[in-house]
């Protein structure tokens, strides 16, 4: 026992000491990277050498971006709930890869408003969330699939730790499950193409707007239109 927990010890090590080479030249494709994980993930890829495209939902973020980054990283506008607009940015990183496919694909998607009590919540309350964070995912995953497969590149989606528990209301924890389930079936049918996908599970951080405040004010909007029965069964003290 003791030799093949050695054993298992010594391959992580050398496993983990292995690093991409010749960076230059291979692309990556980041969504969500006006702030927060996906801002910070675009920065450091681009000081390291790769071919950095950024999504961006905002023209702020594509220009605050742009400002403090090398001039091979790129830029292209997505909204993750609308096709139209996956389908040009598809376009964007199909003419920048220019025929070499895509090296990595970084799902980074953070809708969590409106987070409630279930019944407090409206089928499109989930819809907010569901179709960027869920939908969304998994449609710019499937139209850039042909891209991973050419490079045997790698998918990594980022999650947290929403995606092992449910402890509240609406579409997020929902989202994540969903996301976590969508990379595990997809890792394996991908192996036979030498194509990785990756779950990262990680913690609490802040970043641009306080999650909490943005919470808050979902949380009064959705309690100003309960119906009077539903608001006093749970009381002003519950809220």
């Amino acid at each position: 026992i003791l030799a093949s927990i050695l054993c298992l010890v010594i391959y992580w090590l050398i496993r983990d000491s292995q690093r991409v080479r010749n960076l230059s030249g291979k692309h990556v494709f980041i969504t969500s990277c006006d702030t927060g994980l996906g801002n910070s993930l675009a920065k450091w890829l681009d000081k390291r050498g790769f071919c950095v495209i950024a999504a961006c939902a905002t023209e702020k973020g594509k220009i605050e971006l742009q400002s403090c980054s090398s001039l091979s990283l790129k830029t292209v506008n997505l909204n993750l709930a609308d096709s139209n607009s996956i389908a040009r940015a598809v376009v964007f990183v199909t003419e920048e890869t220019a025929g070499k496919g895509l090296f990595g694909l970084v799902s980074n998607t953070e809708e969590t408003a409106p987070t409630a009590p279930t019944d407090w919540l409206r089928i499109e309350d989930f819809h907010s969330v569901l179709d960027v964070s869920l939908l969304g995912l998994i449609e710019i995953t499937l139209k850039l699939l042909p891209l991973l497969k050419k490079a045997e590149g790698r998918v990594v989606n980022l999650s947290n730790t929403k995606g092992l528990m449910a402890f509240v209301g609406g579409g997020y924890t929902l989202s994540k499950w969903g996301m976590e389930a969508f990379s595990d079936t997809l890792r394996i049918e991908m192996q036979h193409f030498g194509v990785k996908v990756s779950i990262v599970e990680h913690g609490f951080f802040k970043a641009g707007v306080v999650n909490s405040d943005v919470i808050e004010k979902y949380l009064l909007r959705l309690w100003n239109r309960l119906t009077p029965e539903i608001r006093d069964s749970y009381g002003e003290k519950y809220f």
